[in-house]
């Protein structure tokens, strides 16, 4: 008996699945939507459509720079390095008897290593200063005191401890950058 013929040729269960997978791959890719990053965004109507006015317009909105803003004086952005900065200098000098582990300006945090009086080598403190802001005011800085007891089996807790370390370190502190302060600005 001959076979019937599909396309042409002769008829084959292996061809009928082949042609049945092919059509199904086709029709479930092209049901599928492009991916976010490929999407083209949505446009105010409000851009401008010429590129110098776009670029303008960045610039006045202060998503850009423009060169004539670089070399003037009185600009809005503002540089401030860790020399420059008051708060991170006193926070330096404060605690400058203990060893510091993390000192990160960018991330504007501050953590020492832990420390133990020789009085009490039992116990140890470590300290992590955060720089909320580069204002001299007390929300700007947050210190925290932790505390580790240690037991002669080497059998440690640490805590995090509220005492009056913490104010006095931070009162120390702003008093420090306030004449930091003052005297950048005689």
């Amino acid at each position: 008996m001959q076979k019937k013929f599909f396309f042409n040729q002769p008829f084959s269960l292996s061809r009928w699945f082949y042609t049945f997978l092919i059509t199904f791959s086709l029709v479930f890719l092209s049901s599928c939507s492009l991916p976010k990053f490929a999407k083209p965004k949505k446009v105010e109507r409000t851009t401008p459509v010429n590129a110098k006015e776009r670029a303008r317009k960045n610039v006045t909105e202060g998503r850009g720079i423009s060169l004539k803003g670089a070399f003037s004086k009185g600009g809005s952005t503002r540089y401030e390095f860790s020399t420059s900065n008051p708060l991170w200098r006193a926070s330096l000098e404060i605690i400058d008897f203990m060893p510091l582990t993390t000192v990160d300006y960018s991330g504007g945090i501050i953590i020492t290593d832990w420390y133990s009086d020789s009085d009490n080598p039992n116990e140890s403190i470590k300290i992590t200063v955060r720089f909320l802001s580069n204002d001299v005011r007390s929300e700007s800085v947050k210190i925290i005191v932790h505390n580790k007891n240690c037991m002669r089996n080497e059998n440690c807790t640490i805590s995090e401890i509220d005492s009056r370390i913490k104010f006095e370190l931070q009162k120390s502190i702003l008093t420090k950058a306030a004449q930091f302060e003052i005297e950048a600005k005689k």
